[in-house]
């Protein structure tokens, strides 16, 4: 069955405007994510944008690119539009982050095999915790899985609860898990969510995963040690170049 890789790139950023387009290693960001995309087992990368600006940079180093609206909530939504606009014949969509310049193309995989191999309609990454702090901190998405890698629940609250343990021990005491923001889809799944509206469970802990979740859609996982490094801010940005380019 085919796979596309859809790449959701916005021009507007509150903290980073252009983000896609600021060079890296004298390479625009989004080329960077499109390159290392290419290296994975997709049949197809294409990225898909509100802005013509990032679309001609696109169609400039050879790659795909697909205008969608900017009025567009969430990168899954624009994936979603931009498949349907695409009318591919792909089975397989996964939605890859576009401020992450080094992603590994092996997770890209990762996610592919879950879907392939028939472990749910929607498959996603998590990674483990690497402190306390990461496990306490709101801004890192926490996730609990079934035994058979199946997730119960995300939350940016710390789960499980540890009675009788205070909570800068309890990475100490359990092996806590922390959500990796890429997803893959079934066509069906994909299409399907496009229908949905917003959950209780979304909207109190603003994850759009647990709206899926709500509605009774499963959620794959599979366990990564590799984690890419988003660019959020400009200074973000400097990091990475001089990490790999001075």
């Amino acid at each position: 069955m085919k796979s596309i890789g859809i790449i959701p790139a916005r021009y507007a950023s509150t903290r980073f405007p252009g983000k896609p387009l600021a060079l890296i290693g004298k390479k625009p960001m989004i080329q960077r994510v499109y390159e290392q995309a290419l290296k994975s087992e997709l049949d197809t990368v294409v990225v898909a944008t509100d802005d013509e600006r990032i679309q001609e940079v696109v169609k400039d180093f050879g790659g795909l690119a697909v205008m969608t609206d900017s009025e567009l909530p969430t990168g899954t939504e624009r994936c979603r539009v931009a498949y349907e606009t695409l009318q591919t014949d792909a089975e397989f969509i996964v939605n890859i982050q576009d401020d992450e310049p080094f992603i590994d193309p092996a997770q890209i995989n990762k996610v592919l095999a879950l879907l392939r191999g028939g472990e749910g309609s929607i498959a996603t990454l998590i990674t483990p915790a690497k402190s306390a702090e990461e496990v306490l901190n709101p801004n890192r998405v926490k996730v609990v899985v079934d035994a058979s890698g199946r997730a119960l629940y995300f939350s940016r609250q710390a789960i499980p609860f540890l009675k009788g343990v205070e909570p800068h021990e309890w990475s100490d005491h359990f092996l806590y898990h922390i959500h990796i923001g890429i997803y893959g889809f079934t066509r069906e799944a994909l299409l399907k969510i496009g229908d949905l509206g917003e959950g209780k469970l979304e909207r109190a802990e603003a994850l759009e995963q647990l709206r899926w979740m709500e509605q009774g859609m499963h959620i794959a996982t599979a366990v990564t040690d590799s984690r890419a490094e988003a660019v959020d801010t400009p200074e973000d940005l400097h990091t990475l170049e001089k990490r790999y380019f001075l």
